[in-house]
């Protein structure tokens, strides 16, 4: 009896000491955003027991009976406790809110920071653990992006239009959270997708299987279902340099560390079973782009374990509130570790306190990676595939498939963006951006636009107003149609442009069209190929034309994708030209009975070669767009024969063209656009068929133009041309005291042009007598020896929008010619 008696003393106790103990967890978040907090400490006040959160930012601990506080803290936030009460098992949620202060001062060591050591074995370990070293893998991919508008000033909240959809959106508040900011979500969606990567030659495939998109003004799923794949959140710390938006951030583990970083050994802990060094690091200069934040590393073998970013908010970097980068990574079979799970958070500030900004939240893991033989290049061959009927709505198929379960936020997310896009207001303002976006208004079968064709006034055609329109996808996702029509009030002429083009082939791309126009071009469009839609383009239906001619066109156009990266194009072009100035010509130069002729036809055939070996493309609809290439330069050759007597076609003749074009990379020095183009024209023609340099006698700057050349100054049959547009971020002002708070950014411009007329093509027309009694040829031709130069200097990002640049002309300086000019532009640039 005593024995029992005693057992039942042991078994209340422990029972008493079981309930004194309660069981806590939940999740850390940021109030601004939402988004989670990884790694953040989370310690019972008063004592030495803690945990941190993991990833997704969740965490659980035990808190003893005697104790009632936890501590939640993480670099760059502020510290906040949380009261525990007496519930054996509860939920304790908390949002941490940003500690605006500036970055660390730097801490003196008595010897060598201890830091240091760390990182340079972590340098030295840089090829054992990159990715990029494993022959080939595989993994399949799921992808997360949310889109909301947040920083919703009370001005804002008050226009008319946000409050017709406030009215409608009772729940705004429920978004953020318990004590985060109210955001509305726009847009949300969900892929899956098969990547595929080898590495000699470095070559990936992702095929996009599953995608799931609610968002508003999303009409179709083409392009979107493209570019929310990983591909475009894919984030690599061991690379010297990280390209974030078309900006070069250095990475905290470059080989260059210690000229960019400071950097302070924590401490030291058991991270998913890897026992890691804990470094906090942050720039030496507030305005560099570079990072702030925490990682840590390996003890064994000085890997990334796991990695947490954010961009200072001093950087010299546009609209830009927040940019945050996290990932933890794991181990493969072949040695390199791979990002397991990554998230970018991207918050775009208010431009006016009269409007929002915008919360960008990406999100991706990966699973079931293997390591596995290459596969044959030709596999790789398009970057990103979409598959048929990727568009997967159904829950069960998500709530199965997804890596991870939505929280009951993104559940409420995916059914208030479902309610906003039925409100009408909504709806106009959507069709409104879009169209300014892409210069078309869309209906079900039909584009209208562009805009740009609309309106035009110049000497010629005095008043020109236009109309155009073409059938989408709605259509047909094979055909193409586009018509436009213009009339110019005073030279009373209709004018047309007409084209039909065929889609053969999407997987490889491969399109033929039939293009008709007849118009009034300047002479200097003849023969340089601008894109019929560009704003150039439409610019040159302004002010005087310059020796301007009606043009009658028929083009057909067969172009495919043959390998990656090598698009192959044929054209054959027949084009009837009438000048509308005083132009005549020899038609047997040479001759002194020769007559002279003023109209003339080409008929010509151009075969043109592309290759850019890492180019981008999506497919938008019935379009394909490239998104640049990665470090490659593009090179592009164009040959065209003249056919006489084909069709009316009055020359024989042979032209080559070339060109080679790369975005170089140069780190901390910036970026700079490089161009080396040619060409030669071996036969004898009247100067409209040579090449007429475009050149610029307004006030407003062009990367594709001769800033200080007048219209129709130069024309060449054989000249090389090297162009250089150099931006250097913030590397020179930023290190200026009273500048660099302005955020300017200087740039430099310098554009050589060697080039010649042959005497047998400088004598196809006829001389006229100057005031002198002089012989004067209308062909002003450069001197091959003595290039054309200009150089220009300027500054950008003024007030974020403005640009101004100042242009010397060093050469070809007689006959009134402009010596400096200043030339401003408005940019949208980060």
């Amino acid at each position: 009896m005593r024995l029992y008696f005693l057992l039942g003393i042991v078994f209340f106790s422990s029972s008493c000491l079981f309930a004194q103990s309660r069981s806590v967890t939940g999740k850390v978040t940021e109030a601004q955003t939402g988004v989670a907090v990884p790694f953040a400490n989370v310690v019972i006040l008063g004592t030495s027991i803690g945990t941190t959160t993991d990833f997704d930012g969740y965490y659980s601990i035990t808190v003893p009976v005697d104790y009632d506080t936890i501590s939640i803290s993480y670099i760059g936030f502020l510290k906040k406790t949380k009261y525990v009460d007496a519930t054996l098992v509860q939920i304790i949620n908390i949002q941490l809110d940003e500690d605006i202060v500036n970055l660390e001062d730097v801490v003196i060591y008595a010897g060598e920071n201890p830091a240091y050591p760390i990182m340079r074995n972590v340098v030295q370990a840089k090829e054992d653990h990159d990715k990029r070293n494993i022959p080939a893998y595989e993994y399949e991919n799921y992808t997360k992006i949310e889109i909301a508008v947040d920083n919703i000033a009370d001005r804002f909240k008050k226009r008319k239009v946000v409050q017709k959809i406030t009215q409608v959106l009772d729940s705004i508040e429920v978004i953020a959270g318990e004590d985060g900011k109210p955001v509305l979500p726009i847009f949300i969606s969900e892929a899956l997708s098969t990547v595929y990567f080898r590495s000699n030659p470095q070559l990936k495939n992702e095929t996009i299987k599953n995608t799931k998109i609610t968002g508003v003004g999303v009409t179709d799923g083409t392009l979107t279902s493209q570019v929310i794949g990983g591909s475009f959140q894919e984030y690599n710390f061991y690379q010297n340099w990280l390209n974030i938006f078309g900006k070069e951030f250095i990475s905290p583990i470059a080989d260059g560390w210690k000229l960019y970083y400071e950097y302070e050994l924590v401490d030291s802990l058991l991270v998913d079973g890897f026992e890691c060094y804990r470094l906090d690091f942050w720039p030496k200069s507030v305005q560099d782009l570079a990072f702030q934040g925490t990682m840590w590393v390996t003890k064994d073998s000085y890997a990334l374990k796991q990695i947490d970013v954010a961009v200072s908010p001093s950087a010299n970097l546009n609209f830009i509130e927040k940019l945050k980068v996290q990932q933890e990574l794991m181990p493969t079979a072949a040695g390199p570790w791979v990002p397991q799970k990554y998230r970018v958070v991207v918050d775009v500030e208010q431009l006016t306190d009269r409007t929002a900004g915008f919360l960008g939240k990406f999100y991706v893991s990966i699973k079931d990676l293997k390591v596995t033989e290459p596969r044959d290049p030709q596999f790789y061959q398009l970057p990103i595939i979409l598959e048929e009927n990727a568009r997967t709505e159904d829950e069960l198929f998500w709530e199965t498939n997804r890596h991870d379960p939505l929280s009951s936020t993104e559940i409420n997310v995916y059914q208030m963006i479902d309610t906003l896009k039925k409100i009408p207001v909504v709806k106009t303002y959507t069709d409104i951006a879009k169209t300014l976006s892409t210069g078309y208004y869309k209906t079900k079968y039909i584009d209208l636009g562009p805009y740009t064709a609309l309106y035009g006034n110049n000497n010629i055609e005095g008043l020109r107003l236009g109309f155009g329109a073409r059938t989408n996808i709605g259509f047909s996702d094979k055909w193409v149609l586009d018509y436009r029509v213009a009339y110019g009030f005073d030279d009373e002429r209709w004018k047309h442009r007409a084209s039909a083009e065929y889609i053969v082939s999407r997987k490889p791309w491969a399109t033929v069209k039939y293009e008709f126009q007849r118009d009034i071009q300047a002479i200097w469009l003849l023969n340089n190929g601008l894109n019929n839609n560009s704003l150039l383009y439409a610019l040159s239906r302004f002010g005087n034309l310059q020796e301007p001619y009606h043009i009658r066109k028929n083009e057909f156009i067969f172009q495919s994708q043959l390998a990656k990266g090598l698009l192959q194009k044929i054209e054959f072009r027949n084009q009837v030209n009438n000048p509308l100035y005083d132009f005549r010509y020899f038609e047997n130069p040479g001759s002194d009975t020769s007559p002279l002729g003023m109209d003339f036809t080409t008929t010509e055939v151009s075969i043109d070669t592309r290759y850019a070996k890492d180019e981008l493309f999506v497919i938008n609809d019935n379009e394909r767009l490239s998104l640049g290439t990665i470090k490659w330069p593009v090179f592009n050759l164009r040959y065209t024969i003249g056919l006489r007597n084909a069709l009316g076609g009055d020359f024989n003749y042979h032209k080559l063209e070339g060109l080679i074009a790369k975005e170089q990379k140069m780190g901390l020095l910036g970026v700079s656009d490089m161009e080396l183009s040619g060409g030669y024209i071996f036969s004898q023609l009247p100067y409209p068929l040579l090449k007429n340099h475009i050149g610029n006698a307004t006030n407003f700057y062009s990367d594709l133009v001769y800033n200080m050349m007048d219209f129709f100054e130069f024309t060449s049959d054989h000249w090389v041309s090297y162009r250089m547009r150099h931006h250097f971020e913030g590397f020179v002002l930023n290190r200026v005291p009273l500048l660099r708070k302005l955020k300017w950014r200087l740039t430099g411009t310098a554009n050589i042009l060697f080039g010649g007329v042959r005497q047998e093509n400088l004598v196809v027309v006829p001389t006229s007598i100057d005031d002198q009694g002089m012989e004067v040829s209308p062909v002003q031709a450069l001197d091959f020896s003595r290039p054309y130069v200009e150089l220009g200097y300027g500054i950008e990002n003024i007030f974020k929008v403005f640009r101004v640049d100042a242009f010397h002309r060093l050469s070809y300086l007689d006959n009134d010619a402009r010596r400096f000019g200043l030339k401003f532009s408005v940019q949208l640039i980060l």
